[in-house]
């Protein structure tokens, strides 16, 4: 498979081998940890190539995730992809409806006020215990000299308008914070 120029989403990482039978420790980045296998084939980076791997079986370990590729048969063969991580093509993710998106599409937005001003580009979102926060890096000349700004993800309260086709977004925000 050839996936150099596609577009490939990280959706966990491998850990220590466990056992001798060939299985690894998964630490999954999805919302329910356990839809990282849903997803497959997995794409994992080995000695610099994206390679497609197929997960044999999985389950539930203590707190954690198990999960044995096809191939690994001996603990030897799986260390290989010890602290791999896991990736996904962007198509294999869910279709979601207008008004739902993807995290990673908001990053390189540009962010303006609902007056127009131009509050500068996503750069990171925080999630912290009650909502999640956009990160948004300033403009060099901004005109009140804030290099970053922290703008709580509250729709429809400070976020007005995600717009995919514009990659702009309109907050409610005073740009002096």
């Amino acid at each position: 498979m050839s996936s150099k120029n596609q577009d490939h989403i990280i959706v966990g990482k491998l850990g220590a081998t466990y056992g001798i039978k060939g299985w690894l420790k998964v630490f999954s980045y999805t919302e329910q940890s356990e839809s990282i296998f849903s997803y497959t084939p997995w794409l994992i980076k080995v000695k610099g190539e994206w390679k497609e791997i197929h997960v044999e079986s999985w389950k539930r370990h203590g707190q954690g995730l198990v999960a044995k590729l096809e191939g690994m048969d001996i603990r030897e063969d799986a260390q290989v992809f010890t602290n791999a991580e896991v990736a996904v093509l962007a198509e294999q993710l869910p279709a979601l409806s207008d008004e739902e998106f993807y995290w990673r599409e908001l990053f390189g937005m540009s962010v303006f006020t609902i007056e127009g001003y131009d509050l500068g580009k996503v750069t990171d979102i925080l999630e912290t215990g009650s909502n999640d926060v956009l990160v948004v890096k300033a403009n060099l000349k901004d005109a009140f000299g804030q290099k970053e700004r922290l703008i709580p993800f509250l729709d429809e309260q400070v976020i007005k308008l995600i717009d995919r086709t514009a990659q702009r977004i309109e907050v409610d925000w005073d740009p002096e914070f």
